[in-house]
This record gives structure tokens, C-alpha cells and sequence, in this order.
């Protein structure tokens, strides 16, 4: 069987007799490099390495593994030329001086450096037993950073764990000390990244809400959902209860989320054909009407009989983390699939709770909110990309939804429509116009009476920041993590009290049997 390493880990540890290795081999901190002798930014780094170094003395133990630029024929006989040092003493020597001799690799450093290490300059085309032996070590730490997910130089890991923050000099530090601030980054990192950790928090919320419900605090958990807050200006006011801000408002950010990503899969991914979509616009559908007829089929006449759209709705939240939990063993394609079904689904049972349920609908405010959303067209159609606009429309439209006697979560994912994506930048274009802005800036670093980057340089900055993805990827990666690991739970907390009282079933068996034969049989058949 195949060992699996995660994407984020070293995929061997430090080998004192085969890495290149500077400090205390028993040190607390182990700080692992993957560079190349031609990446500028390697070369910028290794100044903060040495401060680092200096400030945590024999605290730190630092290793280099080789990872030339790509293509970069210089970079790779660097690297080569540094293996063949006989000694660890010859190597650093050589690593310092390939690093530091010039502004950029050249070929007069390779020249030099042979000259030290007492090695022909044509060394590239040898092939005795030490060139081969050279080369063998290049590729073993190629070899080595790839397995460990190795994107770009440099690359560093601290205790086995790649280090994705800044590379100044003080963040370093903050991350070989483990400063609080950064193990609580770190532990709610591997808590995200584990796949079934939204799920479960939603379960244990779930569990919660029951045990609080059916304990002697009980009356005391329900009264604390009931409580108003709102908002008032002179005689207007406007209030609703705790419960409802979380049905009502957190909800309508997690449909907005969930109506992002489908946008995203009917744009640009698993759903853009239309037969693509039709399969699960259709399964919904199928989904609500198939429970529905069976209830009608099951429950005598009377007054339950006009019960019909109970079972016709699946719940999107705990459908989704559902699916979550599930991880990798449901296919991309299933969960897009089913993603997709749930959010048409419950778009379909909003509209029949107002068409068939709903006895006070607002025209006005319908009318309303019809307005905003041409509003939300205009903007979209002409392609402006800030977020701010959309999301102050966004509130807007939800209140009138909310006022019209909709469910105000509909809101959500018509705004999910009309928040624009982007064509993907070029970023060969952004990342040189970035590159020049900083190196111009970094040449007045310690003028007198200058402090930092200009300001035009960070609205430039900024402008390119902007640029590397549109609107609607930037509110997703933003408001996804807060809505699973957030809003889920809380929503499960408000909403899955349910009270264990048998007396519930007594003279209730064709209704339980109806909605059952709806929600077991009729979703899954439909």
C-alpha cells in the first residue's frame, strides 16, 4: 500500500548524515529550506535565515535541499557544483558564496566557486563517481520536494510543517518560538484541513441543541433564542428574535456561499452544459413532487392532508455537511451533483411555501425588490468588480424579501447570480508589474524621512491584489470557511432542539407514517 503524505508535510525528516545541516542536530526547531541558488527571493531570504539564526542561536537547527529553478540550466549546475564539496565546512562555504557573490547567479560564480572547491569549471560534463554522486543528491531532493507539495522557492518547513507566512525576519521567529497567536493559527489550519471537521462540528451543535433541549435547563435554552434584538431609529424599529436572525440572516450568507459555488460549476466547471445542468435542476424537481404525491397517497382526508409540502423540502445545511463528512469518498462529481439538487430543491420549496402556505405576501416590497435585483443586472452587465456595491444591494434586497413575506434566505443566492466572475489573469504580467513596484520601492528602503511604501506603490499594489481573482472567488474564500465552521453550527444549535416527549406519536401515526414515506421513500425514488 502507497503511504499517503499530506500535501502540507515533509515527506522525510532531516538525515544529519546525508542533508546539509547547520546547528545543533538535538535542536527544538527544525527550519528546512527547498531554494535554488538562481531565485532571487532565496537569495533575499537567506539574510533573514542568518538573523534568525543569530536571535535563536542553538535553539535552530537550519537544512538546505536543493530545488533548482525550473529550466534554469545555471540554477541545476549550481547546485550541482555545491554537492561536489568534500566537507559540510567546503559546502556552506560554497552555498554562502553562490547566494551572496552577486546581485544574480552568473557564470563567473560558478567559475569562482569551482576555483575554491579545487574543481575543473567544465565539472557539468564529468562523470566519475563524484559527479554522479552530485547529481544523485540534486535529484534525490527534487525528488524529495515534490512528494512534500513543494509549489515555489523558497519553501520552507518548520518541524516537518511547510510555513506558508511572511519570511521577514520577525514572523520567522514568532513561528520556530510558537508564539500563541501562531499554534492557534496553526491548530485551526489542521482542523479545517481535515475533511469531515465541518461536518462534525455541525453534528456536535446538533447534539447539543437535544441535550440542552431535554435537560432541566431546557425552558431556560429555548427562552434564550426567543430573545428580540433589532435595531431602532425615533419610532421605527425594527426586531426580530434570535432565532430568526439565524434562519433569517446568517442562513441567507450561507445560501449565498452554496449559490457561489454553483454559479462557479455551471460557469466554469462540472455544470456548464446545459445537459450537465438539467441533471440536477431535474433531480429536484423530481425530488419534491414524487414525496409529495406519496403523502397525498398515504394521509386520510382531512385536515392533514394539506401537509403535502413537508416532506417536499430537504434541508440544504445539514444535506451539505452531509456530504462534507463524507469526504473523499463521495466522487467531486456526486457532491457537485448533489450540492446543485439541494440549492434548486429548497429554491423550490421557498416558492411553494409562498405560493400555497403564505396567506401575506407585500406586492410592494416584492416590487421592490424586483428593483434592486435589475439593480444587481446593471451592475453585473457592466462589469464592475468591486465587491462593496453588491453586497450593500445584497442588504437591501434582503430586507425586502424579508418584508415582502418571502423567506429572506432567497436573497442570498439571487445575489450569488449577479456577483460577476473574472476571465483568469495573466499572471506572468501581474506578478512582473508587482516584482518592479516592490524592487522600486525597496531602493529608497532607509532614506531619511521615509517610512514604508509609498502610498501610490500600495494602491498599485493593491490594484494587482484585486486583479488575481474576481468578485465572486474572493467573497467565496472569504465567507466559506465562516460559513461552515460558524453559521452551520449556530444554525444546528438554534434549530435541532427537538423535545423527546413519546406522547408526540399518540393519534399521530398516519401523519409520521405520511412524512416518512415521503422524506424515505419519495426523495430518494423522486
Amino acid at each position: 500500500m502507497e503511504l499517503m503524505i499530506p500535501r502540507d508535510r515533509l515527506d522525510r525528516p532531516v538525515d544529519h548524515t546525508t542533508d546539509h545541516v547547520l546547528g545543533n542536530p538535538d535542536a527544538e526547531i527544525v527550519l528546512i529550506e527547498y531554494g535554488s541558488y538562481a531565485c532571487p527571493h532565496c537569495r533575499a531570504a537567506n539574510e533573514r535565515i542568518a538573523q534568525a539564526r543569530d536571535q535563536l542561536g542553538d535553539r535552530v537547527c537550519y537544512a538546505f535541499r536543493h530545488l533548482p529553478l525550473t529550466g534554469n540550466d545555471l540554477a541545476l549546475r549550481a547546485a550541482q557544483l555545491a554537492e561536489l564539496a568534500q566537507t559540510s565546512e567546503a559546502f556552506w562555504s560554497a552555498h554562502i558564496k553562490l547566494m551572496t557573490r552577486s546581485m544574480q547567479l552568473t557564470e563567473d560564480d560558478l567559475v569562482a566557486v569551482a576555483a575554491d572547491l579545487g574543481v575543473n569549471a567544465d565539472f557539468a560534463r564529468g562523470d566519475d563517481d563524484a559527479q554522479r554522486h552530485a547529481r544523485a543528491k540534486v535529484d534525490a531532493d527534487i525528488a524529495s520536494s515534490h512528494a512534500s507539495g513543494v509549489r515555489f522557492t523558497p519553501t520552507f518547513y518548520l518541524n516537518r510543517r511547510r510555513y506558508d507566512g511572511p519570511w521577514d525576519e520577525s514572523s520567522l521567529v514568532d513561528a520556530m518560538l510558537g508564539t500563541l497567536g501562531h499554534r492557534v493559527r496553526t491548530a485551526a489550519l489542521d482542523f479545517a484541513s481535515w475533511g469531515p471537521s465541518a461536518g462534525l462540528l455541525l453534528v456536535l451543535a446538533t447534539v447539543a441543541a437535544i441535550v440542552l433541549t431535554n435537560s432541566p435547563i431546557g425552558p431556560t435554552f429555548e427562552a434564550f433564542w426567543r430573545q428580540e434584538l433589532g435595531v431602532s431609529l425615533g419610532d421605527a424599529a425594527f426586531r426580530m428574535s434570535l432565532l430568526h436572525w439565524v434562519n433569517d440572516g446568517l442562513l441567507t450568507v450561507f445560501f449565498l456561499v452554496v449559490g457561489l459555488e454553483v454559479k462557479r460549476e455551471m460557469t466554469v466547471g462540472h455544470l456548464a452544459s446545459r445537459r450537465a445542468a438539467a441533471l440536477p435542476i431535474a433531480a429536484a424537481i423530481g425530488g419534491m413532487v414524487v414525496p409529495a404525491l406519496l403523502y397525498v397517497l398515504v394521509i386520510p382526508a382531512g385536515p392533514w392532508s394539506h401537509g403535502w409540502g413537508v416532506p417536499m423540502a430537504t434541508d440544504t445545511a445539514f444535506a451539505i455537511a452531509l456530504i462534507a463528512v463524507m469526504g473523499a469518498r463521495v466522487p467531486v462529481e456526486l457532491r457537485i451533483f448533489l450540492t446543485a439538487a439541494a440549492i434548486v430543491d429548497d429554491i423550490g420549496a421557498i416558492i411553494v411555501v409562498a405560493v400555497f402556505y403564505s396567506h401575506d405576501i407585500h406586492p410592494g416590497y416584492l416590487i421592490a425588490a424586483a428593483a434592486v435585483v435589475v439593480a444587481l443586472a446593471l451592475l453585473s452587465r457592466s462589469r464592475v468588480y468591486l465587491l462593496s456595491p453588491y453586497i450593500l444591494l445584497g442588504v437591501v434586497l434582503w430586507a425586502f424579501v424579508h418584508a415582502s413575506g418571502l423567506h429572506a434566505t432567497l436573497a442570498g443566492v439571487v445575489l450569488a447570480l449577479f456577483i460577476p466572475t473574472r476571465p483568469p489573469a495573466d499572471l506572468a504580467a501581474l506578478m512582473t508589474q508587482a516584482s518592479t513596484i516592490i524592487a522600486s520601492e525597496a531602493r529608497h528602503e532607509g532614506e531619511v524621512l521615509r517610512h514604508g511604501p509609498s502610498t501610490p506603490a500600495l494602491h498599485a499594489l493593491d490594484a494587482i491584489h484585486d486583479r488575481l481573482e474576481s468578485p465572486a472567488d474572493r467573497l467565496l474564500r472569504h465567507a466559506g470557511a465562516r460559513s461552515s465552521y460558524a453559521i452551520l453550527p449556530i444554525f444546528a444549535l438554534a434549530n435541532a432542539g427537538v423535545g423527546m416527549n413519546p406522547g408526540v406519536f399518540v393519534e399521530h401515526g398516519w401523519l409520521m407514517a405520511a412524512i416518512v414515506a415521503g422524506l424515505a421513500i419519495g426523495k430518494p425514488l423522486g
